[in-house]
């Protein structure tokens, strides 16, 4: 592996203060979050025995357990758990889709995979994908079954319309890596929101169709999703153009609008900060529905509120983006960037094997 270093290039950039922006939002961290975040962890690395031992540490060093725990407080602990293993599938899907990012078909086949699984197509795995075809079929069982029979069937097909977008995107970005293509920045943000749907039902509301896709209730859920994609994307990008991925809005924005690294995270900070702004405003201009609904409306802010604040504060604690360097970052502000990887690309059969237990291929 050789490290390239070019000294013309930042060695640095300078991290947006959001953390003050997100103030006044009250972060929380469910009391049983730890607990569950690990046995939500321990049943993914248990349910695939041929996961290699890479691919076990990367599932692990995302703790998506606790990034719900920070998002959804006020979650029962089951629910809490279904919501927990939901995120843990699809950190494993997401990961074995950056393992193969080039290759659209491949990336294609494991999407319906997933639709099979939750109940959308049928589909038959290749040789080379059985394995971890295997895995996506048997482990979504074990958190659907029980969300179905949690969820009342308005949350359900919200749900299917968010994974679907989430398939649909994340085959985009495919595609765009196969054919070169550059997305403009409205098309860009767009993905990245779809993408980062995540289970609602967590907060035990059900709100009319009437108020949930009111307006006023779908700019708060777009602000809300805007500023986790965002925010993420200027968190991830240091790991990113290390590893040399550039399916990030800061390279978008550097390759094809002019920017400097700096100038274009301070445009996706002042994003984010507008994405902030806009929310607060839209939560205090919401119209009333009656006290009953009005209740559950201000509990499904709140809800929101949580994913600002929490995403962000996890993403410090969170080993995935800035090493052990969270809490100086928040702090100081200041991202070292590491040292690009040059590396030859991988073929398609040890690309699969990465994540893949030889013994069990």
């Amino acid at each position: 592996l050789i490290m390239v270093v070019n000294s013309s290039q930042p060695t640095y950039f300078i991290f947006p203060d959001l953390v003050s922006h997100c103030i006044q939002y009250s972060l929380n961290y469910h009391p049983n979050g730890d607990e569950i975040a690990n046995q939500s962890i321990e049943w993914l690395i248990s349910s695939c025995p041929d996961l290699s031992l890479e691919g076990r540490r990367a599932i692990s060093n995302i703790e998506a357990g606790k990034l719900v725990a920070f998002t959804y407080p006020s979650a029962t602990s089951s629910r809490l758990r279904i919501i927990a293993d939901f995120m843990n599938y699809f950190s494993y899907f997401d990961i074995i889709c950056d393992d193969i990012a080039a290759r659209e078909a491949d990336i294609k086949e494991l999407c319906d995979v997933a639709r099979k699984a939750l109940g959308y197509i049928p589909t038959t795995p290749t040789e080379e994908t059985r394995a971890v075809v295997l895995n996506l079929e048997r482990i979504a069982s074990d958190f659907w079954a029980p969300f179905i029979a949690d969820a009342v069937p308005g949350v359900q097909q919200r749900l299917q319309t968010a994974l679907e977008h989430y398939f649909e995107g994340i085959q985009i970005q495919a595609k765009s890596r196969d054919t070169s293509l550059s997305p403009d920045l409205e098309s860009y943000i767009t993905v990245r929101r779809n993408t980062s749907e995540s289970l609602r039902y967590a907060l035990d509301i059900y709100l009319p169709d009437r108020v949930f896709e009111h307006d006023s209730i779908q700019e708060l859920n777009r602000w809300t999703t805007n500023f986790v994609a965002l925010s993420n994307d200027i968190l991830s990008y240091n790991v990113e153009q290390a590893s040399g991925s550039n399916h990030n809005i800061i390279d978008l924005l550097m390759e094809y609008h002019g920017h400097t690294l700096q100038s274009a995270v301070d445009y996706v900070g002042d994003l984010c900060t507008q994405s902030i702004e806009e929310f607060d405003r839209g939560r205090n201009q919401l119209p009333s529905w009656g006290a009953e609904i009005d209740a559950k409306v201000t509990k499904y802010v709140e809800g929101l509120q949580d994913w600002f604040i929490g995403s962000l504060y996890w993403s410090f604690q969170n080993d995935r983006y800035l090493g052990t360097d969270g809490d100086e970052v928040m702090r100081t502000g200041i991202v070292q960037l590491l040292p690009r990887k040059a590396h030859q690309e991988k073929g398609k059969e040890e690309t699969w094997s990465c994540m893949v237990n030889p013994r069990y291929s």
